[in-house]
């Protein structure tokens, strides 16, 4: 029987060496994150809770462990009750580690569509934004064709006014260029942020 437990120690060995990689590896996981609250194994199976498979190894040990008291003190039923518990805790390590990629496989979609959802959105935001700024340069063409429309309407007048008009509408056109340069200076502004906008 002593062989029988050399045997279970030397198989949990070589399951901590693959759990000690895998559970490297899930701490790097950016997938693992998703899951990573979760129990590996039922409690029917385990009394460890962890997503971690090294403090369910721990616990196989353990057990291994108890089985040999129990051997050498002849508990023999006990014993073997103990041993079939090692057995199917011992499968079902092997089954998950070996299956570890097939576990994060379904987080890791969950983690591209988050990412894909975000990235729709901020493309959303980024379009809208430059939509919104397309229609504003547009307003502020439409303001700048009618500014000049008035410019030109009194320049038209102008040349027919007398003189006391002619001083006033003069004054109406420089108010009129000042509105125009503050106009300009807005298209100029919208157009570098729409370029910017559509950079991403």
């Amino acid at each position: 029987m002593h062989s029988a437990i050399n045997k279970i120690q030397a198989i949990i060995e070589q399951l901590n060496q693959q759990a000690i990689l895998v559970d490297q590896h899930n701490k790097h996981s950016k997938s693992h994150k998703i899951i990573q609250e979760n129990d590996i194994f039922s409690e029917a199976l385990f009394l460890t809770h962890s997503d971690l498979f090294q403090p369910y190894i721990a616990e196989v040990k353990n057990k291994t462990n108890e089985l040999s008291r129990l051997l050498s003190a002849n508990k023999n039923m006990l014993a073997h009750s103990r041993l079939l518990l090692i057995e199917q805790q011992i499968s079902a390590l092997r089954n998950a580690l070996n299956a570890n990629s097939e576990l994060h496989k379904e987080p890791a979609q969950r983690l591209e569509a988050i990412k894909a959802r975000r990235y729709k959105k901020a493309a959303q935001a980024v379009m809208q934004s430059s939509h919104n700024l397309h229609k504003k340069l547009n307003e502020t063409f439409e303001f700048e064709r009618r500014l000049l429309e008035m410019v030109q309407a009194r320049e038209l007048e102008r040349q027919h006014a007398n003189v006391k008009r002619s001083k006033q509408l003069l004054e109406e056109v420089l108010v009129l260029h000042q509105r125009l340069g503050r106009c300009r200076q807005a298209i100029s502004k919208l157009e570098r942020e729409i370029a910017q906008a559509e950079k991403f």
